[in-house]
């Protein structure tokens, strides 16, 4: 039973989208496709796709986020449409994966963008940033709400600035720049390096699904969820290309390619070197709204998790103001540990692998739907959008396993503990 006055109109849910997309991915992974990829239409194209592919998984997502009735999303659709043991694996997996790596991720690069300061920060700055957030999240929701929203804030905000200097500025000629309008990009979009490329551009579009999390609280869902999920892709896919045109024009090839800290490079290049500091700054603030943003959304569904869980159980308490505490904490925890147990790139390819499996398990449970289950969209031309969206993803999951079998063995490892859990769990549940 909702009233007008909990729900939220389109623009709110298009904000949730983009806070939850912008965040480590766009500024640190240029430098890893670089390395294969140096045609600015082939990087284009890539963003491209990768907008497109986080629409049409959206589009799914809507679907069924309107179906099955309230919050919970993905968890919810597996459970109903294959076998428990899927809704129990998304949830480790948010656990283990989904939320924390993309904290310990965002941490990271906070460390690396403010290391311009001739000081390493290393990963205990990193560590510490992120108990830092967590602990701000804690108190209640009102302090929560104020502290993410000035964070998303001065995320868009920055966003905005960055755009208009960067396209403005004209490039330094001793400096020169990576674009490459040439015809290469023919070739180089056939290349295995193309797919496995398209893995870090999947995870930098990650959010995308956010909004369906909440469908239960938007007004008008019908007409309200579409345009909000549509507004919200658009803006991040425009600013994901203008962001990567921005570093390829201020930056050459050899200064970029195998760098995390890539707009780091450009701005010093673009703006000298006390302003490019400043643009460093402003990177690790509008990351602190990343790490705020999955620590808070992925204490809810682990709280949620937890109720119906026998081994995680204590993750289900929360505080006097009904805070999921514990959560948070477990979250930040597996965080650190996952700071301290791996390089950046090597968390980075297994967490996108793992999230893009998970992904396309879910949005294949659309095909469960009956024609009068949909509500959104009526016409059978619908199966385009999953039908696409798994098509992509089994070609960037297959190159990707055999051009980074370790990563990806170590995400199918996690899932594997998952399976075994499961079981245990099952069985301890079932004695008490």
């Amino acid at each position: 039973m909702s009233t007008h006055s909990h729900q939220i109109g389109w623009k709110t849910a298009a904000a949730i989208v983009v806070s939850n997309m912008i965040g480590t991915g766009i500024f640190t992974t240029l430098g890893f496709q670089l390395s294969d990829i140096t045609n600015t239409y082939s990087i284009f194209l890539l963003w491209v796709i990768g907008g497109i592919l986080a629409l049409f998984g959206a589009f799914c997502y809507a679907e069924l986020g309107s179906h099955f009735k309230g919050n919970g999303g993905d968890f919810i659709y597996l459970k109903e449409t294959y076998h428990p043991v899927f809704g129990y694996l998304i949830s480790w997996i948010s656990l283990i994966i989904g939320f924390s790596s993309p904290v310990a991720l965002a941490a990271l690069a906070m460390s690396k963008y403010l290391s311009v300061f001739n000081y390493s920060f290393g990963n205990g700055f990193a560590i510490i940033a992120v108990f830092l957030i967590a602990m701000a999240l804690s108190f209640s929701l009102k302090t929560s709400s104020r502290f993410h929203n000035f964070f998303t804030f001065v995320k868009v905000i920055f966003i905005i600035v960055l755009i208009v200097l960067g396209v403005g500025l004209s490039e330094s000629p001793q400096i020169g720049n990576s674009l490459n309008f040439s015809n290469s990009w023919q070739k180089e979009i056939l290349l295995p390096a193309f797919a496995t490329s398209m893995v870090f551009v999947t995870y930098s579009y990650t959010g995308w699904n956010s909004a369906s999390y909440i469908a239960g609280e938007i007004k008008d869902v019908q007409k309200n969820l579409p345009k909000s999920l549509i507004i919200g892709t658009v803006f991040v896919t425009v600013s994901y290309i203008l962001i990567n045109y921005i570093m390829l024009k201020h930056a050459p090839v050899s200064q970029l390619a195998g760098k995390e800290d890539v707009m780091g490079e450009a701005a010093v290049n673009m703006l000298g070197l006390s302003f490019g500091k400043i643009v460093n700054i402003f990177i690790a603030l509008q990351l602190i709204a990343t790490v705020s943003g999955y620590l808070w959304v992925g204490s809810r569904l682990t709280q949620a998790f937890a109720r119906e869980s026998y081994i995680w159980k204590p993750l289900s308490f929360g505080n006097k103001k009904g805070i999921p505490v514990i959560a948070i904490f477990a979250h930040a925890v597996i965080a650190a540990i996952i700071i301290l147990t791996g390089s950046f790139k090597e968390i980075f390819v297994y967490t996108a692998f793992i999230l893009q499996l998970f992904a396309s398990l879910a949005i294949s449970t659309v095909y469960f739907l009956k024609k009068e289950d949909r509500k959104i969209f009526k016409s059978n031309t619908f199966y385009i959008f999953p039908t696409v969206f798994l098509l992509f993803s089994v070609y960037i999951l297959y190159f990707t396993l055999v051009h980074n079998l370790k990563e990806s063995l170590i995400g199918l490892g996690i899932v594997a503990v998952g399976i075994i859990l499961y079981l245990i769990d099952r069985k301890l549940s079932e004695k008490s």
